[in-house]
């Protein structure tokens, strides 16, 4: 077996809420060229039922089916708030996705929206269908008939055997793929790091989940989901805002004030611009430290390799523009420089935002923050959420004493919120602190003695201004590159394999091998 040109390879990350993609792998792994929430509509009304065929003896993968039949069920903790709107009559084709459900919401149509993945797991077949089909036909233009392309597919981890061979068939028989295979999204997560061993805390929209990797293989018995993500830093800083007068008077002006779903909806969109725009530190746990400035470049190498020339010529003229600027102004600037105050272009209006934005990761370590108010659209309560420290420490806890010093050698905080928010790795690292013990005195040869941050290495130039949120889909994509480059295609099911071996190929052609 001849392995795949790089160019045909397609790489698509299957996340709770965001689907990632990208066509052809280069010398330099390349960011997603698609991205879009993980998410279907279907006008209310719309769907038939249709009974489909199929030829090779195996069971038909019909376009109404149920998939309440094999969906592994989700745990309370996984179990999402988000959407479900299951019908057991629509079509694959009826669904809008990407584009067409952004235009039709816009123009206020009555479509049920459905989120089939935000369970971390399929919750419906047939939607979950539509979303990759959008992917391949619609954005990357493929042919069905003369389709070519391998595809590496990330999807959650702990899918059954009987969802791993379901997608496996769908790829196959609906999208005539030239080759599949699965990763699970941690492995691919830490594979972007470089290593083998490690913890991966994937900060989403409304779930945390952890997942310990022991030697390249996931702890399954130890992963665990906490309640807690964006949405909730989001809202927290909203309700902060709410005693910034400045920000409350433009929210709603005391000579024309809005209502309080509106007065809502404009703090929230506020807070997404602010960590959006990178706004926002996260201080590790008592400090605020800060590290001093550099006293010059004498590594001229480094700083290329680094990708940093830029912020080095900034910093030298903002040095010299102060230099030359008078005491007062030196003063002044210091003030506001101890000040941390901060001006934000938003909606036409010019806005001064203090300290207080820096306190917008806080829920996602101390979640009893969100008692003050109602958490929106949730299930769970804040007491029900365990604090990112506790529930990052119980899990490892759940692994083997003896993977435990491997473990704690590779925190990883990856997940949307770290593509602006930087330092979480580090505030995290510094509450984990009782997890692991200090007393040498008290060491033996399998304790843990430190916990190292990780992140996506420089040299991925591609990733250098991305943080480390595009972790899955860069290691997927390196996965991707290592499998289909196989000539002995082990890692990877081929169209040869499919039809010998039918689905249950996958379970015996798994990346996880590698």
């Amino acid at each position: 077996m001849v392995g795949f040109r790089d160019s045909s390879i397609i790489v698509i990350e299957t996340g709770r809420t965001l689907i990632r993609a990208g066509a052809g792998l280069h010398e330099l792994i390349r960011p997603p060229a698609l991205t879009f929430s993980a998410r279907v509509g279907l006008r209310r009304g719309t769907g038939e039922t249709s009974n489909g065929t199929n030829t090779n003896g195996r069971p038909s993968l019909r376009p109404g089916d149920s998939s309440e039949n094999i969906r592994p069920s989700a745990s309370t903790s996984r179990a999402s708030s988000l959407p479900h709107q299951p019908s057991s009559t629509a079509k694959v084709n009826d669904y809008l996705v990407g584009t067409q459900l952004d235009e039709a919401l816009e123009a206020g149509q009555d479509i049920l929206v459905s989120w089939p993945f935000a369970d971390g797991d399929v919750r419906d077949w047939t939607q979950a269908e539509a979303i990759w089909k959008y992917v391949l036909f619609n954005q990357l233009n493929l042919r069905r008939a003369q389709n070519e392309s391998p595809v590496m597919l990330s999807i959650a981890p702990g899918l059954s055997r009987d969802a791993s061979e379901r997608i496996c068939q769908i790829f196959f028989e609906r999208f005539n793929v030239a080759g599949f295979a699965i990763v699970e999204r941690p492995m691919a997560q830490l594979y972007a790091a470089g290593v083998l061993s490690g913890v991966v805390v994937d900060i989403g929209y409304e779930k945390t989940d952890i997942t310990p990797i022991y030697d390249g293989f996931a702890v399954h018995t130890a992963r665990t989901t906490t309640s807690l993500g964006i949405r909730d830093c989001q809202s927290y800083l909203a309700h902060l805002f709410r005693s910034n007068t400045s920000v409350m008077a433009i929210a709603s002006p005391s000579d024309a004030p809005t209502d309080t779903e509106t007065t809502q909806k404009f703090l929230l969109d506020l807070v997404k611009h602010i960590w959006e725009e990178g706004l926002v530190r996260v201080p590790s746990d008592g400090q605020t430290v800060e590290a001093p400035e550099d006293e010059g470049v004498t590594d001229i190498a480094a700083v290329l390799v680094a990708g940093k020339e830029k912020a080095v010529i900034e910093s030298g003229l903002k040095k010299k523009a102060t230099a030359k600027a008078s005491a007062a102004e030196q003063a002044r600037a210091k003030e506001i420089e101890a000040m941390d105050l901060v001006t934000v272009q938003f909606r036409e209006h010019s806005l001064t935002i203090g300290k207080e934005r820096h306190r917008f990761c806080e829920p996602l370590f101390d979640p009893t923050l969100l008692k003050a108010f109602s958490r929106p659209e949730s299930e769970v309560s804040s007491e029900d959420a365990m604090p990112l420290q506790d529930a990052v420490g119980t899990s490892v806890s759940q692994t083997e004493v003896d993977q435990r010093q491997y473990i704690w050698q590779g925190l990883f905080v990856t997940g949307d919120l770290t593509n602006h928010v930087k330092g979480i790795g580090a505030a995290l690292q510094s509450r984990l602190s009782p997890y692991i013990l200090s007393n040498p005195e008290q060491q033996n040869e399998v304790q843990p003695r430190s916990i190292r941050v990780l992140s996506v290495p420089e040299y991925f130039a591609e990733y250098r201004e991305k943080g480390d949120g595009l972790a899955a889909f860069l290691g997927t994509s390196i996965v991707a590159k290592v499998a289909f480059n196989d000539s002995q295609g082990k890692n990877f099911v081929s169209k040869t394999d499919y039809n010998e071996k039918g689905p249950r190929a996958i379970i015996e052609m798994s990346p996880a091998l590698l």
